[in-house]
């Protein structure tokens, strides 16, 4: 399978959290200035063309749990995959496998204009086709009960081009994404603090069902950036580098 170079791209605490207290700390907006500057403005040579994430981080960041307007009356859509919007320069690409996210519109505002593709399977309902339709939102079907990742990233390249993408969390998909062989590279961003808290998510998490097989990493860089904010970049060492079958 040929697929886009994948490169799953964090921000976290000492103690390996994406999400918490500690995001509100003057050491983690220094942080995430970097984060952005290597990621969003391009500063990491990684030329991305979109940014993945799962259902909870888009509703965290950018849909914020509304209920979709759905039309159960809706005309039955046409099979498959729905695709205009080719062409962008920047993409959110969101996977929402029952189709569950409340979009009003049909791209993010986030260090400028990203368009959104929804990622769905085939248990989606028609009535949040039609809605994604209303809103000229592209959908691609990837597997019919749970996310086919590698069926995902087939077809994002074949209908709108990719080459790089980061892959953004949250943990259970960054490491669903890595014991598929489907990340080619993990950069984290540690930020010099931590809460301490055990309720909250790290950057890799198996989830209810799933696999806690390790996977090593090889390192690539270190650098130390002011304010004692370290970017870590590591090869994954059972990719499958996005080579022919």
């Amino acid at each position: 399978m040929k697929r886009p170079f994948i490169f799953c791209h964090m921000a976290t605490s000492v103690d390996g959290k994406i999400w918490g207290n500690f995001m509100d700390t003057p050491e983690f907006g220094v942080s995430g200035t970097i984060f952005d500057d290597i990621s969003m403005r391009n500063k990491g040579g990684y030329n991305m063309e979109g940014w993945l994430s799962g259902r909870v981080t888009t509703d965290k960041n950018f849909t914020f749990f509304k209920e979709p307007k759905l039309d159960e009356n809706a005309p039955l859509v046409p099979a498959g995959d729905f695709v205009p919007q080719t062409g962008k320069d920047r993409y959110y690409i969101s996977i929402d496998p029952s189709g569950k996210l409340g979009w009003e519109k049909n791209y993010i505002e986030y260090e400028g204009i990203a368009y959104v593709i929804e990622v769905i399977t085939e248990k989606a309902s028609n009535s949040y086709k039609d809605l994604l339709r209303r809103l000229n939102i592209p959908y691609i079907i990837a597997g019919k009960e749970a996310l086919d990742a590698k069926l995902a990233l087939e077809k994002l390249p074949t209908l709108f081009g990719f080459k790089s993408i980061m892959l953004g969390g949250g943990g259970v998909l960054n490491w669903t994404f890595i014991q598929e062989g489907l990340c080619d590279e993990v950069s984290l961003v540690v930020a010099p603090v931590a809460d301490g808290s055990s309720e909250q998510p790290s950057s890799f998490e198996t989830g209810k069902l799933g696999n806690d097989t390790p996977v090593s990493f090889t390192l690539k860089s270190a650098d130390i950036f002011d304010g004692s904010t370290l970017w870590l970049r590591y090869t994954v060492n059972n990719s499958d580098h996005g080579c022919d079958d």
